[in-house]
């Protein structure tokens, strides 16, 4: 994967549709309602129309979510409160439909996919039978502690990225019209706050949360983990892969794969949490146009989530204090951004319903309430 397969990566996105966001905008103003008063259903109706390139929008059918699995080796230095074997257990968990993205994908009529990078465990000796798409791309088992070494090597850290592209273009072709990223491995919040100090430029101190509920003395140990990590990294951050291959993981770097080639498929991706932030940040640096096609769910309790979001200038649906991941937030957000495009497909207008519009000076009525961040993007600025 060299610089210039990434470089046709990124040529190969194009921006939303901007005609369709406009006719989204304007039927906004004409539906049976005072300008703005469906607040932010309003925005997200008109970032659905532009991912989808027609208004008004087309029902959300076949919404999937992917979770992207793997070991971390410095979940063994203390930086989680549960130790390394719950990856896999939580793997068989999904696959048994007992966790709780299961129970939210019921809910919301979406499908979840687990796919295994790099967890770190034999399942034949867990007594368990795993379907064989579930281990399809697996990398490696367990990524390397990267406090003191790189996650990866650079081929592995390519065929990881090129492992998302693929399970991207398998969830398209296979009809999703939504994809949602999820993740699951003990650990992982210590890699993603790397690539947040790495990439937002934020203090360590200030990116690092508390995970699946460390103690003080746990925050203190991954303060140190993510701080020698990043200090490893520093000198890398000019080579995407090469910052995935040090300081990410297998499953990170799957995950920025498919948030790339989402957007080259033209489908949109619902954003979940601190992983899913970490890993648009760095799929961000490799193709800033996909940013139009991701829409932040929600934000997490992990300061390097919010840090990400600000980077990347997404407001999130949702703020509910959440930080288990695996999708969930995400998946929360999912039936707002259904009711945003059903009220502006179904909603009669002014002149449909015989209902008198108010009169408002023109000027006024060429404009939306304020864009809240949910379709911001400018395609002039390779930075954003």
């Amino acid at each position: 994967m060299t610089p210039d397969d990434l470089d046709a990566l990124a040529a190969a996105i194009e921006a939303p549709s901007a005609a369709a966001r406009a006719e989204a905008a304007a039927r906004q103003r004409r539906l049976t309602k005072p300008a703005g008063a469906l607040g932010r259903l309003e925005d997200l109706s008109v970032w659905l129309c532009g991912v989808q390139g027609a208004c008004p929008p087309r029902r959300i059918e076949r919404a999937r979510v992917v979770i992207f699995a793997g070991d971390h080796g410095v979940a063994r230095s203390g930086v989680s409160a549960y130790p390394p074997e719950v990856t896999a257990q939580m793997v068989l968990n999904f696959l048994a439909g007992g966790a709780g993205v299961n129970v939210l994908a019921r809910l919301s009529g979406a499908t979840v996919r687990v796919a295994d990078l790099a967890v770190d465990a034999d399942y034949a000796a867990l007594g368990a039978s795993i379907p064989p798409d579930v281990l399809r791309h697996k990398v490696r088992r367990g990524s390397g502690d990267i406090s003191v070494e790189d996650a990866l090597t650079r081929e592995e850290a390519e065929r990881a990225f090129a492992a998302g592209l693929a399970i991207a273009d398998e969830e398209v072709d296979g009809g999703a019209d939504l994809l949602i990223t999820g993740d699951m491995g003990i650990g992982n919040t210590t890699p993603a706050a790397a690539l947040a100090a790495l990439l937002t430029g934020v203090e360590v101190a200030e990116l690092v949360g508390r995970g699946t509920g460390i103690d003080d003395a746990g925050w203190m140990r991954k303060c140190a983990a993510v701080r020698d990590a990043a200090r490893r990294g520093r000198e890398r951050k000019g080579d995407p892969i090469d910052l995935l291959a040090a300081v990410g993981g297998a499953d990170l770097a799957a995950m920025t794969g498919f948030l790339v080639q989402a957007a080259v498929r033209r489908t949109p991706v619902l954003l979940d949490g601190v992983v899913s932030g970490a890993c648009a940040l760095v799929a961000h640096r490799i193709a800033y146009r996909a940013r139009g096609w991701w829409l932040a769910g929600h934000r997490s309790t992990e300061p390097a989530h919010r840090a990400a979001l600000e980077r990347l200038d997404l407001d999130p649906v949702l703020d509910l204090g959440l930080r288990l991941g695996e999708g969930t937030g995400a998946l929360l957000a999912l039936p707002l951004l259904r009711a945003a495009g059903a009220t502006l497909s179904e909603m009669a207008t002014f002149d449909e319903a015989g209902v008198t519009d108010r009169e408002v000076p023109g000027a006024d009525r060429e404009v939306l309430a304020a864009d809240r961040g949910t379709t911001a993007f400018d395609s002039s600025d390779p930075e954003g």
